[in-house]
């Protein structure tokens, strides 16, 4: 099951990233969270990804050898990589050193909710993949991945991964306005 998510993560990624220019705005978090910066965008930004490759070296050092570094801005969400790596998020080792890292963890990983506006993105999101011919595609809690290959039945059946990719390449748009952001 794990393959199959990685490579609908992969995919995913690849199309979000394609059709969203736009990235989100924080909240200033990074800032607050690591002493001496310096409230320029360069150095928050610089702060944010040295934290968050803090994190993924201490989530390897502590079993999960998988796990990715973030992108170029600092990047690293609970999201990308449950569904962007072959990281299972749902294993002892993940939860066991995601406790331990926990000091470490940069801002928005775990527990980030979306806005309401990012929600109700994440819904039309939701409705439109469903429109385009991925009937079983759940609704995103606030707090949870938008794309879950494991919640959606048809995936596993022929050609489901083919019906997913392109209702995704058609409905990128919602994606990007409820926060989704990808790699350069």
């Amino acid at each position: 099951m794990r393959p199959k998510t990685w490579a609908v993560a992969a995919l995913a990624m690849v199309v979000i990233s394609a059709g969203c220019g736009g990235t989100r705005s924080g909240g200033g978090n990074d800032t607050a969270a690591t002493p001496g910066t310096v409230g320029s965008g360069v150095n928050s930004t610089a702060t944010a990804r040295a934290k968050a490759v803090k994190f993924a070296e201490c989530m390897r050092t502590n079993g999960v050898g998988a796990f990715p570094d973030p992108d170029a801005s600092g990047a690293l969400t609970i999201d990308a990589v449950a569904n962007g790596s072959s990281v299972d998020t749902s294993s002892a080792a993940f939860k066991q050193a995601v406790s331990t890292c926990k000091d470490l963890e940069p801002s928005g990983f775990t527990g980030h909710e979306r806005s309401p506006q990012e929600q109700k993105a994440a819904l039309e999101f939701a409705q439109c993949i469903r429109d385009n011919g991925v009937k079983d595609f759940p609704d995103p809690a606030p707090d949870a991945p938008m794309i879950d290959t494991d919640r959606i039945p048809s995936t596993a059946q022929n050609g489901g991964m083919n019906v997913l990719h392109a209702a995704m390449q058609k409905c990128r748009g919602f994606a990007g306005e409820a926060g989704v952001t990808g790699g350069q």
